[in-house]
């Protein structure tokens, strides 16, 4: 089983910061996943380098006594050159699809699903909205951005087989909004 798990609640939204760690909410958040986490058979961390998502793991690897490895490929979506307002753009994007992606968010989006795809089994990956959106879609053969609206610290659950990653369950909804 591989567990995407949503960062908890930031302090900022994207208007206000560009790597914003943990509110208070997200914290109590963060505590309650790695309760949760620590009833799993899971041997392996990997987080995005963003502060919400390595704060978000710390409980979990501090219960757990495993040490979390830093990935880049996990991380959040870049935004295009020349963009003035990434708020705007966010929204926008989210609502579309992957035909209308410049190069750079598919490439990206190639690098992310090479690397789920590599997570050995028993692991779990912090990561952020789009990312798990991504992979989820890929695997259900979507093209639109969003298929789904994990909610802060939800927990998606795959299994790996033979045939590669599936769905085993969507973790919990909430409406997220970019701020």
């Amino acid at each position: 089983m591989i567990f995407l798990v949503r960062h908890g609640e930031a302090e900022a939204g994207w208007g206000h910061a560009a790597d914003p760690g943990l509110s208070e909410l997200g914290h109590k958040q963060a505590e309650t996943a790695a309760g949760a986490l620590k009833l799993q058979d899971i041997r392996h961390i990997v987080a995005s380098p963003m502060a919400r998502c390595q704060q978000t793991c710390a409980p979990f690897a501090q219960l757990s006594g495993l040490e979390a490895m830093t990935d880049p490929d996990v991380s959040e979506i870049p935004t295009p050159d020349g963009l003035d307002d990434r708020v705007a753009w966010l929204r926008g994007f989210m609502g579309g699809d992957w035909k209308a992606a410049p190069p750079v968010l598919h490439d990206w989006r190639e690098k992310l699903l090479a690397k789920a795809n590599s997570f050995s089994d028993h692991t779990v990956v912090f990561s952020h909205f789009i990312a798990i959106n991504t992979i989820v879609g890929s695997l259900q053969g979507s093209e639109a951005v969003t298929s789904f609206r994990p909610g802060h610290c939800s927990v998606t659950q795959l299994n790996k087989g033979a045939g590669g990653l599936s769905i085993e369950s969507l973790g919990s909804e909430a409406a997220s909004q970019v701020l």
